[in-house]
């Protein structure tokens, strides 16, 4: 087992989610799991996604899956959602006081935390937020589907509001809650479920600890998150009532529920809709696409390039607008490598974003934007589709499969990982990875 000592943090985490893929596809492989035959690249493509969290499907999850094939499902946007460290470390400390060393580092790695933390507290503090926010929600959403007279209300209570927060988008229903449209209750639970989970964990422990009174207030990192997600969600819910000619003729409350909640389910990479993706016209479906490549915050269940990956390069160009050497954002210094670890993670993203855009137009006959959609989609982890996943090949379907995982690692850890000849930098640059 040398070689498992020579391993850095970061390869010991894919090594880790590659392996709970391996698992949850063979176990999805197994009859028992499934009610029609479905082929083995779906299966893969199915568990990928849960993993990731995506929430892309290239099969119907009611028709395909019995609820025994769905509960595994759930069990890997769990998995995904949390991070399997996380998971694993809180039944250690059931058991014992403390972590090993190495269970430290992984979760720091997935979390992006800081070496301050107090990773003890903090995992502890993760797994009682997240049992009480989707305790709560299955409640809620259980109530509204028993009222709405659904079928096994209970069990859809739970599952999807486990996807919401884990911002996973997978739902039971084959047209996501477009039947909800103007159900008001639906909208607001699977939102705050969704910005919960996106959030971060970092932004719930510094809120926490400033109640309890351990803390006068929120961390710099915090306080960006919350104002740059409100920004977000009010430009892409102005942008998307203003610009769709279709939305705009509705009341102006439903109106405006439905481009909120399909900015929310882009920006927190949840992939809910409400409202047919295809229906949207081009321009605030263009916006769209920036919002799921934008994402959501770091340290928490959504994808994307993060939050403040963008916020430290909208700092650096107004500094070069305004010939200032010094970066400043919110009356603080932002240092110079955090600079350019944005830049490295953006430049490396959308590098990404091209490469399996052009890879997935090589092989498949679909309208550009669509296939750009997909693929920005998919490596975000947000779901949204412009309906070609179950048409798209083999070949597709494996393009997308590697977005999707390279998604949920993140696109410049994966980069590192691969390229960085030294454990000790790679450890120092993950843990300034993506925060402020």
């Amino acid at each position: 087992m040398k070689w498992f000592n020579l391993l850095k943090p970061i390869q010991l985490l894919i090594y880790g989610y590659f392996g709970i893929l391996i698992i949850g596809f063979l176990l999805l492989c197994l009859p028992i799991f499934h009610k029609d035959t479905i082929a083995v690249i779906d299966h893969l493509f199915m568990a990928t996604s849960a993993i990731s969290t995506t929430g892309l499907a290239s099969v119907n999850i009611t028709e395909s899956y019995n609820i025994a094939g769905q509960i595994i499902l759930l069990l890997l946007v769990q998995l995904g959602g949390l991070g399997y460290m996380s998971i694993g470390s809180f039944v250690m400390l059931l058991h014992r006081r403390t972590l090993s060393e190495i269970s430290t580092e992984l979760i720091q790695c997935d979390f992006s935390l800081p070496k301050h933390f107090n990773i003890r507290d903090f995992i502890r503090d993760l797994m009682l937020f997240t049992f009480l926010i989707e305790l709560l929600g299955a409640i809620a959403l259980s109530s509204i589907f028993w009222v709405n007279g659904e079928s096994n209300y209970i069990w859809q209570g739970i599952f999807h509001s486990v996807s919401a927060f884990c911002t996973a988008g997978f739902s039971l229903f084959s047209n996501s809650f477009e039947d909800y449209q103007s159900n008001f209750y639906l909208n607001t639970v699977i939102s705050i479920l969704s910005i919960s989970g996106a959030l971060g964990f970092i932004v719930f422990t510094d809120v926490f600890e400033m109640l309890k009174g351990r803390k006068a207030k929120i961390t710099f990192t915090s306080r960006i998150i919350l104002r740059f997600t409100f920004w977000g969600m009010v430009a892409g819910t102005s942008l998307l009532f203003i610009s769709d000619p279709i939305i705009a003729q509705y009341a102006p409350e439903e109106g405006l529920m439905i481009a909120f909640f399909q900015s929310m389910a882009a920006f927190t990479t949840v992939g809910f809709s409400t409202y047919p993706i295809t229906a949207i016209a081009m321009a605030p479906l263009f916006f769209i696409v920036i919002l799921m490549i934008v994402g959501a915050s770091p340290s928490g269940t959504g994808g994307g390039m993060k939050s403040t990956t963008f916020t430290a390069l909208y700092a650096q160009l107004r500094s070069t607008f305004r010939g200032k050497q010094e970066v400043i954002f919110m009356h603080r210094k932002i240092p110079a490598h955090r600079i350019q670890m944005a830049i490295s993670n953006f430049f490396f993203y959308m590098l990404v974003v091209c490469i399996g855009t052009y890879l997935l137009l090589l092989v498949e006959k679909k309208e550009a934007f669509d296939v750009l959609f997909e693929a920005v989609s998919a490596l975000g982890t947000v779901g949204l589709s412009t309906g070609i996943t179950s048409d798209l090949s083999t070949l597709g379907k494996l393009f997308i499969i590697a977005l999707m995982f390279l998604g949920r690692i993140g696109p410049l850890s994966f980069g590192i990982a691969l390229f960085s000849p030294n454990a000790e930098e790679l450890g120092a640059i993950i843990e300034e990875d993506l925060a402020i």
